[in-house]
């Protein structure tokens, strides 16, 4: 809830500050328009369009990424469970009696694997729980090497498919922590403010106030921004892949 409440107040933000610049750009424009008179505009257009082209450009590139940020995150909750699946059903190459141990290490593997997700967006749980996922990593491995140690089908298996178990949980760490440098969100308001400020010079020719519209303006670009910092953070937002897990949460019963 912080984090929502912190993403709704900035976008807030944002709308109250592009209504505060569209009415500055008003004044000003209303002030050139007292001084040239029906010559206050000549020329702007130009300016006008270019900026609103930019800031529809950065707009669409940073939701694309977040978007696509955000299914790369859903795909990668999949490929683990597809990972810990196999190598789970490779154990069956080991002897008999090396395999309930392992079992046992794979499933309480997986339950600390879903409590790292579980705990957001309490950091310090989080990295505790992805502490003695990594050390059962370690646990599982040296088992699962002990135990193939004269089975040649189990080595050329079950380890690979346990280098890939591994090596998921890294990239799905690395890609839980993928943004956008903060200069780019900081340049999207900017550019945002500047918009707000040639649009309010440009709507300075009626004299009465168009409130529709420059509110219509200003939830447009608040809501763009809220919904690109949501998807960013898809596990402490309202836009979240806490769905996904259950692909993982059936795994886990069906290891029972």
């Amino acid at each position: 809830m912080h984090f929502t409440l912190t993403a709704v107040l900035t976008a807030a933000g944002l709308f109250v500050g592009v209504l505060l610049f569209l009415e500055l750009g008003r004044r000003i424009g209303l002030r050139r328009l007292k001084q040239d008179g029906d010559g206050a505009g000549a020329g702007a257009g130009v300016v006008e369009g270019a900026v609103f082209a930019l800031l529809g450009l950065l707009i669409a590139f940073t939701f694309s990424g977040a978007a696509g940020r955000f299914e790369d995150r859903r795909n990668l909750i999949v490929d683990e469970a597809n990972a810990v699946g196999t190598a789970y059903l490779r154990i069956d190459l080991l002897p008999a009696a090396a395999q309930g141990e392992l079992r046992d290490r794979f499933r309480r593997y997986l339950d600390a694997r879903l409590a790292v997700y579980r705990a957001l967006p309490d950091l310090d749980a989080a990295n505790e729980h992805l502490a003695s996922a990594n050390r059962i990593q370690q646990e599982i491995w040296m088992r699962a090497v002990a135990d193939s140690a004269d089975s040649q089908s189990a080595r050329m298996l079950l380890l690979p498919a346990l280098n890939e178990m591994f090596d998921i949980t890294t990239t799905r760490t690395m890609a839980a922590q993928a943004h956008p440098p903060n200069v780019v969100f900081g340049l999207l308001f900017v550019f945002a403010l500047c918009a707000a400020l040639l649009a309010g010079s440009a709507m300075a020719r009626p004299q009465s106030r168009h409130w529709l519209h420059s509110a219509t303006f200003a939830f447009a670009l608040a809501g763009s921004v809220y919904v690109i910092i949501d998807m960013e953070f898809p596990r402490v937002g309202l836009i979240r892949v806490d769905a996904f897990d259950k692909v993982l949460v059936e795994l886990r019963r069906s290891m029972e």
